[in-house]
């Protein structure tokens, strides 16, 4: 059976105090979810300059670096599928990491992509992998496994015809580094997910899914529109292929994430539309 999950980011609005926290996680219980994947920078006191970028970037990371995340996800029935973290904080204190991993109880670390880092850059994507290795070996150690989140700046080419994921993929080491791939970024650069997970195969260890389109009725001001993240199933990804390709290679957890563009703006409600659609898929 996989595991189906709501990465903590779309949650930042909605756990603004403990109580309106506690009750969040009820509504994601109650949805048919399993569990969270967490942000190391959302369960731990964040820096200011990170919750002012965040939530410019339409992500506010609330107040949760300050509630006790173990707590509160025991008492909602929900397990951590996974723990977001940054290759820095691994390569500076590993067992930092390792321990959080542990009183978690989860043997997933996913580093979620670089920033201000160069992916046309082979020099740069060639020394990531190298990191990513290192990083997986040491976390290898005590029983976790790294895995690397793609977004879109990943599908940049390193040389003609080579992606800088195609890259990562080729250089870090099957035995070590796993991915945890999200199928919504590829689509909006024009790379076929499908394709991609089956070229992953079952180094694919946990699914991030999104569906893309438009909610605009009527008539459109001009021919082209703009997409955006929409519930799953109202949009027009093939996320039956998809979700069929993640269970193939038996995925560990499937996690959904949006960060906008939510029904009447609520993340609630959103999730709750879009595990209506995961129960229809035999998880």
């Amino acid at each position: 059976m996989i595991n189906t999950g709501v990465q903590q980011i779309m949650l930042g609005s909605v756990c603004k105090t403990e109580a309106q926290t506690k009750e969040t996680l009820k509504h994601i219980k109650q949805a048919g979810y399993d569990g969270i994947e967490l942000n190391g920078f959302m369960i731990r006191p964040t820096p200011f300059v990170v919750r002012i970028l965040t939530k410019f970037a339409g992500m506010p990371v609330g107040k949760g670096g300050k509630y006790n995340w173990k707590e509160l996800l025991s008492e909602a029935g929900l397990r951590t599928i996974a723990i977001h973290e940054d290759l820095g904080s691994i390569q500076r204190d590993p067992d930092m990491i390792v321990k959080e991993a542990n009183e978690f109880q989860t043997n997933h670390i996913v580093i979620t992509g670089m920033y201000r880092f160069d992916y046309s850059d082979k020099a740069a994507v060639c020394k990531l992998a190298a990191d990513l290795n290192h990083s997986a070996e040491e976390l290898k150690k005590s029983g976790i496994r790294l895995s690397y989140h793609n977004h879109n700046c990943e599908f940049r080419n390193v040389e003609p015809g080579l992606t800088a994921y195609e890259f990562l993929i080729r250089e870090t080491d099957p035995e070590l580094v796993g991915f945890e791939f999200d199928s919504y970024w590829p689509t909006e650069a024009g790379v076929s997910a499908l394709d991609l997970m089956k070229r992953l195969g079952s180094r694919m260890k946990l699914y991030h899914i999104t569906d893309r389109g438009t909610r605009i009725t009527g008539p459109s001001m001009t021919p082209i529109l703009t997409s955006d993240s929409v519930e799953l199933g109202d949009g027009n990804m093939n996320l039956n292929a998809l979700i069929e390709q993640a269970k193939e290679v038996n995925v560990e957890a499937v996690i959904l994430e949006t960060h906008k563009n939510w029904i009447d703006k609520s993340p609630i409600k959103s999730l709750e539309r879009s595990g209506m659609y995961l129960k229809q898929c035999s998880l």
